[in-house]
């Protein structure tokens, strides 16, 4: 992808909208529609990196009540003529169609490559990667089951989403909640998970969501590992301007 004179590559991740509450997330909700509204100025492509909502499930006539500025905004963006790409996360990984259809926005389920001008990316999500975190790997391995959303499926609307939203929010081993500070470079999964990476192929930034710790990590070998931050404690987010990469908080 090659970028036009001043434009940028923006990125995103972690806003978790409908949480705690939708009263309580319905501010953040805002703020995130200023914060495109002002990127799509110099946006050559947006990247969302997952868990863009707390809770995501697609029945086959009925998605989520709510986030319809969000939804919104996203149809203007991308019906301007500018790319969005949409990374599923460990929250709304039950995503069907939907973006594709009405939005026409794609959806990736794992790592994809891009590169921007002369500099190359691994982008995705970030959850069950690298050592350990053994016990949401089998729980996500029960949520990708096709037996197991078939039967969800058949759940009433009403029950399944107000299900899925209360465990989303209680069970740590569900939500993938962790302590958001600096384990040292030894203990970050994605990190080390990075450095893997780079043993067979080389990248000049690994980018990821799902930790929720803004951080621009050196690697070594002229690359980098990223991690956006969330939209919920740091309203962070990364910007490539054809050069360097840095993360910036939205105020």
């Amino acid at each position: 992808m090659p970028l036009t004179n001043n434009k940028k590559i923006y990125f995103a991740s972690d806003q978790h909208f409908g949480a705690p509450t939708p009263e309580l997330s319905f501010p953040r909700e805002q703020q995130f529609v200023a914060w495109l509204d002002e990127v799509k100025q110099d946006a050559e492509a947006i990247f969302l990196l997952g868990d863009l909502f707390d809770f995501w499930f697609e029945y086959k006539t009925v998605v989520p009540k709510g986030f319809v500025r969000i939804l919104g905004k996203l149809a203007e963006i991308r019906d301007s003529g500018i790319p969005i790409y949409f990374f599923v996360g460990n929250h709304d990984l039950w995503m069907g169609d939907y973006f594709q259809k009405e939005l026409n926005i794609p959806v990736y389920r794992d790592n994809q490559e891009f590169t921007f001008g002369d500099k190359t990316f691994l982008i995705g999500h970030g959850d069950g990667k690298g050592p350990g975190d053994k016990g949401y790997k089998r729980m996500k391995k029960v949520f990708t089951n096709p037996v197991a959303k078939w039967f969800f499926r058949w759940l009433h609307p009403d029950l399944g989403v107000g299900l899925a939203q209360y465990l989303s929010v209680k069970n740590k081993l569900i939500s993938g909640a962790e302590d958001v500070v600096f384990l040292g470079e030894e203990n970050e999964w994605l990190i080390q998970y990075a450095k893997r990476k780079l043993e067979t192929k080389h990248y000049n930034y690994l980018v990821f969501g799902h930790r929720h710790l803004p951080m621009v990590f050196p690697l070594g070998n002229n690359s980098d590992y990223v991690n956006l931050g969330d939209w919920i404690s740091y309203f962070t987010y990364g910007v490539f301007d054809g050069d360097t990469f840095e993360i910036k908080k939205y105020e």
